[in-house]
């Protein structure tokens, strides 16, 4: 098992940065071979020269990538150059922004999810139309790869149209998170279990990391939880992958995570999936996260 990760310090001090490097060395102690290459290309220029110190591998091996969310055109090239070396990425193009991009997996997940629809514009009557369709505000917003969370509530969440308008048009100038697309979604009324520092409605959400059908990792979404609301009983624990495990059948990604909340009446949704190489960890056991992905190869 061949571990690509990004190397760190090219990246800003966060939270997304601490998590790739625990990631990357429990990656380590768990057995996997680990290579480090540039974050972006902006010093290497290409994907042959980021894995010009790799060496080719007598027979195809099995490989993850730790590192952010890349454009499309970069995991192509990594995944291509690292294949004319015998190693094999987890997931290819395809399947990596069919877990990613929202509105790729939204038609796969339609019966298991809120209700949502893509936008790539402000324009009223669009945007008029698409609120209808999900039952009305208040809406859910987010980029067709990321939301904005971090930000608080009051950057993910719509009350009228004027706050619509100023949610789409910031996340169509953040590119890296919407790429061209927004999403509004039905708000759910999931079961809240905290708030965060600043003022974000923590749901009573868990990541499922899911390889070639096999559970393994399941862990609370957020950092903190109140009153015991990360611990699972042993048939929420039954119920949850077996809707992850579902999800990942019908998106079609080898290596995926699937973040799953439970509403108010005890019932599970799924809320987004994305391609596992690039999900934080959350409070999923790293090394034993390593250690189940080692022993399904």
């Amino acid at each position: 098992m061949i571990v690509l990760a990004e190397a760190v310090e090219q990246m800003e001090p966060s939270a997304s940065a601490r998590d790739v490097v625990a990631s990357t060395e429990a990656a380590r102690l768990a057995g996997a071979t680990v290579y480090t290459m540039p974050a972006d290309f902006s010093v290497c220029e290409t994907a042959e020269i980021a894995l010009h110190h790799v060496p080719k591998q007598g027979e195809p091996t099995p490989a993850f990538w730790i590192g952010y969310i890349p454009e499309p055109g970069r995991y192509e090239a990594i995944y291509n150059a690292a294949r004319s070396k015998n190693i094999v990425l987890a997931n290819t193009r395809v399947q990596h922004l069919n877990a990613q991009e929202f509105d790729r997996t939204y038609p796969k997940l339609a019966e298991l999810t809120a209700r949502s629809v893509v936008v790539s514009s402000a324009d009223f009557l669009t945007v008029t139309d698409a609120v209808e369709s999900v039952g009305g505000f208040p809406v859910f917003v987010k980029g067709a790869v990321q939301s904005r969370k971090s930000k608080g509530w009051k950057a993910c969440v719509a009350e009228s149209l004027d706050e619509l308008h100023a949610l789409i048009v910031a996340l169509l100038d953040l590119s890296n998170r919407s790429r061209g697309r927004v999403i509004l979604r039905e708000l759910l009324p999931l079961r809240i279990a905290g708030y965060t520092p600043n003022g974000f409605p923590m749901g009573r959400e868990f990541r499922v990391f899911v390889y070639n059908g096999v559970v393994v990792g399941t862990g609370y979404y957020w950092e903190t939880a109140s009153n015991e609301q990360d611990k699972l009983t042993s048939g929420e624990k039954e119920a949850l992958h077996a809707l992850a495990t579902e999800a990942a059948r019908r998106v079609g990604t080898p290596y995926i995570a699937v973040d799953i909340g439970q509403l108010t009446d005890s019932t599970w949704r799924v809320i987004e999936t994305g391609d596992a190489q690039f999900s934080g960890l959350s409070q999923i056991p790293k090394i034993a996260l390593w250690n189940a992905l080692r022993r399904t190869l």
